[in-house]
């Protein structure tokens, strides 16, 4: 299945550019809400496990430098496939 074209219409504060395909590790954090009882009350509850996962080809654009975007991407929240979380799709 052949990839689908990337473009960035109207780029933010950073230029376009592009992330080569890649597998690697960090924790990956899930947060949960529980119910805490009365209506509208939650409470968040994070757990987090480590493996290795793929991000795609990436071609995007954002409003904080690139530096930052590598330096904290650990941090961000993922979305992956647990059951074939390193597979290239």
């Amino acid at each position: 299945m052949a990839m689908p074209t990337q473009v960035v219409d109207g780029p933010g504060n950073e230029d376009a550019h592009m992330h080569p395909a890649v597998v690697h590790t960090h924790d990956h954090y899930h947060v949960t809400h529980e119910h805490g009882g009365m209506v509208g009350e939650f409470q968040h509850r994070a757990y987090w496990h480590t493996h290795d996962h793929n991000h795609n080809e990436l071609t995007h654009s954002h409003d904080y430098d690139q530096q930052t975007e590598v330096e904290e991407h650990a941090k961000e929240s993922h979305d992956h496939d647990h059951s074939a979380p390193a597979t290239k799709r």
